[in-house]
């Protein structure tokens, strides 16, 4: 047996009960990381009050959490690409539960950064996993808009605990450490996991080929008990198969530089774009002269538009390049965050933040499903995870620099740094990025290598 032809038999595939439970299995996951992430934005005004914290210790806190992102997104590449997919995500979630569980003994800002440290390694590793094993266990033809509804479930955890951390942090001096509570509770979706498949297509990879062919063929034994048809697979496509993991100078031959560029920038300009507001809308409103209490509010009704999103990116990503869907809201984005910048009034506040909620979570699923298509399945954990690490880690230095035109220039001047991160990530992905439509099934021609095991 040369080749189980992974990637095409599953193209072929309708989706199956286990293909639902995996998805909901994904969104539960997301909901969790999507609720612990927001933690530290919605509790910061209060926190910088009990421990008499300035903005640059807010900046602090946040820049470290995003190099822990970094490390993580790195980490969790390596660990999907050593150990599988689905050990990689039973790894990465129990890690930023056990830590975010951990923060609620935080004392000071410097505990605080190390725990916001560690969890953020957890959170973005389990991300990137995710990624990655949607890509790989779902058709070509509808895995776009399935990633696109568990994030539908997922980003509700935002607004959730920004709801939760309205009502609970003013309670008391103390109660700030409830909201963490909640974030760590995700640990309890591992107990779900035995439901979880391994990737054939990384089994395939790793020539493991007799266990690639047993989990296919009993996918195709359930579909066939259901009464479906499968047509025969399209040609095997030959990549390059190796045990050991990708070597990290793989991704700067050639073929794979353009696209590696590419999705840096989209994932640099997403994090500082959307991450610089998010983190520093609350308290950046309360500088403002509103009380905590209302900016927390008016940020969290701004949430709302967050699931949408998400719901709206389903209804379109498989059905159009998703290239083009992504420069169109990178540059509503833009548009809509200047607009937040440039009005005090609280009408106008949750109206035009609601919108760059609701366009940037769109976005980012698209971005998601968008990433690992641009790489073959030897780079595909390597290049994910390096790119979004990297843009993770550009945000190390976003809050410094947040911090510093607030300064120097004011409230308004912050949200039009931020529209120029987005507008400048939809220049060149229009200009530079790649279509993927056509080519979802395999990694692009010039991709393709003999097979050497």
């Amino acid at each position: 047996m040369s080749s189980v032809n992974a990637i095409n038999r599953i193209n072929r595939m309708p989706m199956t009960k286990v293909h639902r439970s995996i998805i909901t299995l994904v969104a539960v996951a997301y909901f969790f990381e999507f609720a612990d992430i927001n933690t530290f934005a919605a509790t910061a005004p209060a926190i910088r009050e009990v421990w008499g914290m300035s903005v640059d210790g807010v900046a602090y806190i946040t820049s470290i959490s995003f190099v822990g992102m970094f490390i993580g997104s790195i980490c969790g590449g390596w660990i999907s690409d050593k150990w599988g997919r689905k050990t990689g995500l039973f790894i990465t979630t129990l890690w930023f539960s056990v830590f975010s569980l951990a923060t609620v003994a935080a004392w000071d800002a410097v505990s605080m950064g190390a725990l916001r440290f560690l969890t953020s390694m957890g959170l973005s590793a389990m991300t990137v996993i995710a990624v990655i094993y949607v890509n790989e266990i779902f058709p070509a033809k509808n895995r776009g808009k399935y990633l696109a509804y568990a994030m539908v479930i997922g980003i509700c955890g935002t607004p959730i605990t920004t709801f939760i951390a309205s009502f609970v942090v003013p309670l008391s001096d103390d109660s700030w450490r409830l909201v963490y509570l909640w974030g760590s509770l995700g640990a309890v979706i591992i107990f779900g996991f035995r439901i979880l498949i391994e990737s054939p297509t990384w089994l395939e990879s790793k020539g493991r080929l007799k266990e690639a062919d047993a989990v296919l063929t009993d996918l195709e034994t359930r579909i066939a008990a259901t009464g479906a048809a499968l047509p025969e697979p399209s040609q095997a496509i030959q990549e390059v198969r190796r045990s050991e993991n990708t070597p990290l100078r793989t991704l700067f031959q050639k073929r794979y530089m353009a696209p590696l560029l590419v999705l840096c920038v989209l994932w640099i300009t997403q994090t500082i774009g959307f991450f610089g507001y998010s983190s520093f809308a609350p308290t950046l409103l309360a500088d403002q002269g509103m009380t905590v209490e209302k900016s927390i509010f008016y940020v969290a009704l701004t949430t709302v538009g967050a699931p949408l999103g998400s719901l709206l990116a389903a209804f379109v990503t498989d059905r159009f390049e998703r290239k083009w869907l992504l420069v169109i809201c990178g540059t509503v984005i833009g548009v809509c965050g200047l607009m937040y910048g440039l009005t005090f009034s609280p009408v106008f506040i949750v109206v035009f933040g609601f919108l760059v909620n609701l366009f940037e979570r769109a976005y980012t699923s698209l971005a998601y499903a968008y990433s690992p298509e641009l790489f073959d399945t030897r780079t595909r954990s390597l290049g994910t995870g390096l790119s979004y690490g990297v843009g993770r880690l550009s945000n190390a230095a976003g809050p410094l620099i947040i911090v510093a035109i607030y300064g120097a220039s004011g409230y308004a001047a912050v949200f039009m740094f931020i529209a120029g991160t987005w507008f400048l990530g939809a220049a060149v992905l229009a200009v530079f990025g790649r279509r993927t439509r056509e080519q979802k099934d395999s990694p692009a021609p010039e991709q393709r290598e003999s097979v050497t095991v």
